[in-house]
């Protein structure tokens, strides 16, 4: 049957301490990223509140005059730290710069930096105190329940289940404040995100303040991507389904433009790109190589894999 709604997990029911209802919970979320890739996660450790505060921090930052804004874009740096102004990034494959503009905050390294362009220092914005802290405690939380996930996708896969710990500790992850401005003039193009997937193991995506993203199926059907306020959105990236040798899947998505009734409202999403370690080697596991489904992969690591896709959507 086509699928016509994302399935929901509940991490309390890896983390309960029961068996029965722990693999339950690995069984329904490896099924889920096997068929769409996508699922929406309750009890993830996100409170209201902090979610609240922090789409507070960051409308108030892309309120700020665009000069001050500009401040904060840091030459050299693809984007990883600090603000990329409207249309810069644009989705592979396509020429059209998408209609956003986004912050990002990486690892804060408190000791032992790795060396290297992987972990620049943050960019830390003086005329909102709170909006950093707020983004690095959302940023722990939301890195705390990535963690978990990728325990029980380990468990699925039939690995050890601290498979991915030392691999993602003190990884590249990005969290990602975008702003979709209002619309205009009518689009040539562009759209506010183009169909893409992601490049990093999941993504944790907390309610957006509008509609609009969207999930293709494996019948090449768009489906709209509904969440409660207290779930989030998460999905396997690129490197998952390398990692995986396409057992589980990366699925296409996009953020459509609204109705032209609602073009003169702003949208706002923050996901959570959990990457690994740069040194992580993405050769397809073994066990996900078959008779039926060969190796589809050239050997990489994770560090190089983002070099590669970084210049591919225009930030490098």
């Amino acid at each position: 049957m086509p699928l016509t709604s994302i399935p929901t997990v509940d991490l309390s029911e890896f983390t309960s301490g029961d068996s029965v209802r722990k693999n339950r919970f690995i069984r329904e979320l490896g099924t889920a990223y096997e068929e769409i890739g996508f699922v929406t996660v309750t009890n993830h450790g996100l409170t209201q509140e902090l979610r609240e505060n922090l789409y507070e921090q960051v409308e108030q930052f892309f309120a700020l005059d665009e000069n001050i804004k500009l401040k904060y874009h840091v030459d050299g740096l693809a984007g990883q730290r600090g603000y990329t102004p409207f249309g810069k990034e644009h989705a592979k494959g396509h020429n059209a710069g998408d209609l956003k503009e986004f912050f990002q905050f990486g690892q804060n390294m408190k000791s032992d930096p790795h060396e290297g362009d992987d972990y620049p220092l943050n960019v830390n914005v003086s005329e909102l105190p709170q909006f950093n802290p707020t983004a690095m405690t959302a940023y722990k939380t939301l890195e705390a329940a990535g963690s978990k996930l990728l325990q029980a996708i380990a468990l699925y896969l039939k690995l050890d289940e601290h498979y991915f710990d030392a691999k993602i500790h003190d990884g590249n992850s990005i969290l990602r404040a975008i702003h979709y401005p209002p619309i205009t003039e009518e689009p040539k193009d562009a759209v506010r995100a183009a169909e893409h997937e992601d490049i990093n193991l999941i993504t944790l995506l907390m309610g957006a303040s509008a509609e609009g993203l969207e999930v293709k199926t494996k019948e090449g059907k768009w489906l709209a991507v509904n969440v409660a306020e207290d779930a989030i959105v998460v999905n396997v990236g690129d490197m998952l389904q390398r990692l995986t040798n396409n057992v589980l899947r990366s699925t296409t998505h996009r953020v459509v433009n609204p109705p032209k009734e609602k073009w003169g409202k702003s949208r706002f999403s923050i996901p959570f790109f959990l990457h690994p370690v740069a040194e992580m080697d993405l050769t397809c596991l073994d066990s996900c190589i078959t008779e039926e489904n060969p190796k589809g992969f050239e050997d990489t690591t994770a560090g190089e894999y983002l070099d590669e896709r970084l210049r591919e959507i225009g930030l490098k």
